[in-house]
């Protein structure tokens, strides 16, 4: 008997839904399989992304390396957040608690006197009225029985990675409501202010106190902004930073290449409602001693 080579209908009418059966399930397969993969466990059975699998790496205590005479025997972890990169300004929230805040502020109220600016060639004191008004004292860290300046010290060097001796003292200072300090620059220009032994690099601005209403640390030429206006160094204007009990600001007054940044100009925008209290600690190319 002859057979024929054709296939049989019912074959030809059955093959292509088993090929697409078999593809779907090897699809979900695949598909619920990779979600066990991913899974995290401390998320109660809920998927994680696996673009997140290198930010968990932070979660567990990283093994210490071996380090150097000065180094440490231990790593630490500062939150931060960059707020600008002209100029480079760092936000460190919760840098100090608000016991240690309070401890501060408790040692340097009794020693507030006027504040006072470095005057530049043909600058008086007479002339110079109304560009800061507050109130503040310098503290050492020794000058604190607490210890708790030398604590923030410490960790001001760490976060920044510029030496402690490198620091001047603290500057305690007390913004009452209207009080201000228009627009300037931290680091002296020498054809401003005459030579200079040493010059300062960067700023770290501690809060010791929340305040209601103004008082924004202000960086009015933040990535070249209003710097083609004519600004009067009053206004403030570009970015705001808002003062938060425990915070910490850093911003640097230098560009890399050891030059005075235009955009690092900053002020203190005028206290509306509250009080403000902040501790400057300027940070120097050289041993601040050696000034």
């Amino acid at each position: 008997m002859k057979v024929s080579g054709r296939r049989s209908p019912w074959r030809k009418k059955v093959g292509l839904p088993i090929v697409l059966i078999s593809s779907l399930l090897f699809f979900l397969a695949g598909f619920y399989g990779s979600l066990l993969l991913f899974r995290d466990p401390a998320s109660n059975g809920a998927p994680r992304s696996r673009f997140m699998e290198v930010a968990d790496v932070g979660e567990t205590d990283p093994v210490a390396m071996s380090h150097g005479e000065t180094g440490e025997d231990h790593s630490s972890s500062i939150p931060f957040q960059i707020l600008s990169w002209k100029p480079r300004a760092v936000y460190y929230p919760k840098f100090a608690t608000a016991e240690q805040c309070q401890s501060i502020i408790g040692i340097a109220k009794a020693k507030l006197k006027p504040s006072t600016l470095a005057l530049r060639k043909g600058e008086t004191e007479e002339n110079t009225k109304g560009i800061r008004t507050s109130s503040g004292t310098f503290l050492s860290a020794y000058e604190d029985p607490t210890e708790t300046l030398n604590y923030i010290e410490e960790r001001i060097a760490r976060a920044t990675m510029i030496p402690r001796d490198h620091g001047e003292a603290f500057n305690i200072l007390r913004y009452e409501i209207g009080q201000k300090y228009a627009s300037h620059y931290d680091s002296f220009n020498p054809s401003e202010y005459g030579p200079q032994k040493s010059q300062r690099v960067a700023s770290f601005l501690l809060y010791l106190s929340d305040v209601e209403e103004g008082g924004e640390t202000m960086f009015p030429f933040e990535n070249g902004s209003n710097m083609d206006i004519s600004y009067d160094y009053q206004q403030c204007i570009g970015l705001k930073v808002k003062p938060r009990q425990g915070d910490g600001l850093l911003f640097y007054s230098l560009l890399t290449n050891g030059t005075i940044d235009p955009t690092s100009l900053h002020g203190s925008c005028p206290v509306i409602k509250g009080e403000k209290w902040v501790a400057t600690k300027w940070l120097r190319d050289k041993n601040a001693d050696l000034n």
